[in-house]
């Protein structure tokens, strides 16, 4: 079953997608980060090149050539976990408002929310949405705040 991890209290979202994205790449595992909302995935894109000035976060398309050998991977289709493998299989990072299709083909899936009511809102129903489908939920406070 897929582990499922929220981390909540970003300032944020698509800067802390970032830090998670290069944190992924540094520890030589591969992730496909899923958004529906194409000018969202966009502004993801152009970020993962500027967020930090020394930092090279390879990424492409899902629908680019490359994308079977790049370790970062963003589509705004249904994501794809394309290794048989789970020991090589693609993480799943999740920026959209709705709970990713096919998710359950991966074997863990990030959600990474900031303090936005809307996006805390969002966030509630897809954790209520996770737990309806039996999984278990592993909730990390960036901010401090959980006990």
């Amino acid at each position: 079953m897929t582990r499922i991890d929220f981390a909540f209290g970003a300032n944020d979202r698509l800067r802390a997608a970032c830090q998670v994205a290069r944190k992924r790449y540094q520890a030589g595992q591969r992730l496909v980060v899923y958004c529906s909302e194409g000018a969202r995935l966009t502004a993801f894109d152009r970020l993962l090149w500027a967020f930090d000035d020394v930092a090279f976060v390879p990424h492409v398309l899902a629908t680019d050539p490359l994308a079977a050998v790049t370790p970062i991977v963003l589509t705004a289709a249904t994501p794809v976990a394309d290794a048989a493998d789970a020991a090589d299989a693609r993480w799943l990072m999740n920026l959209d408002d709705e709970c990713p299709p096919g998710y359950e083909a991966f074997p863990r899936l990030l959600e990474i929310v900031t303090t936005e009511p809307s996006d805390v809102q969002n966030a509630r129903q897809r954790w209520r949405a996770y737990q309806a489908a039996g999984h278990t939920l592993h909730a990390h406070d960036l901010a401090g705040r959980l006990a």
